[in-house]
């Protein structure tokens, strides 16, 4: 297997077809917003979290209105949605979310991209949550 095979391998691993923000039943599985607590203790602390299944994973930020479009120009560059939850003349409440599986490495790479991201813009970064769908009974 090539270099161009493995590299398309994990393109197609990103992919998860099937799995939306918007897809029914989607619970929380793991939240991260004490900047102390390791990515690696919430998902290991984290009953419900499948380690092997996609996850809606949704950064927190705060940002300053007329900065959203940047935001979400910047942010569309790594397949993230930029959702505004709550408009404010200060800063808005906005969800920057994508599906994919979850590790450590990439919560915790990810964490700190939004925080510097959020800081260039004049904001913050909160934290973040994922979602998966609930398990049957």
């Amino acid at each position: 297997m090539g270099l161009l095979d493995r590299l398309l391998d994990l393109v197609k691993k990103r992919e998860t077809p099937g799995l939306t923000a918007e897809t029914p039943g989607l619970k929380i599985v793991a939240e991260a917003f004490d900047p102390v607590v390791a990515d690696s203790a919430v998902l290991a602390g984290s009953p419900t979290w499948v380690s092997t299944a996609p996850a809606v994973l949704r950064h927190h930020l705060l940002l300053p209105p007329d900065r959203l479009e940047e935001a979400a120009s910047i942010l569309a560059q790594d397949g993230y949605e930029l959702r505004e939850q709550t408009p404010s003349e200060d800063l808005a409440r906005v969800l920057a979310v994508r599906v994919q599986v979850l590790d450590a490495l990439h919560c915790a790479q990810e964490r700190s991209r939004m925080a510097g991201l959020a800081q260039r813009l004049g904001g913050d970064a909160l934290g973040w949550d994922a979602l998966q769908p609930e398990a049957p009974a």
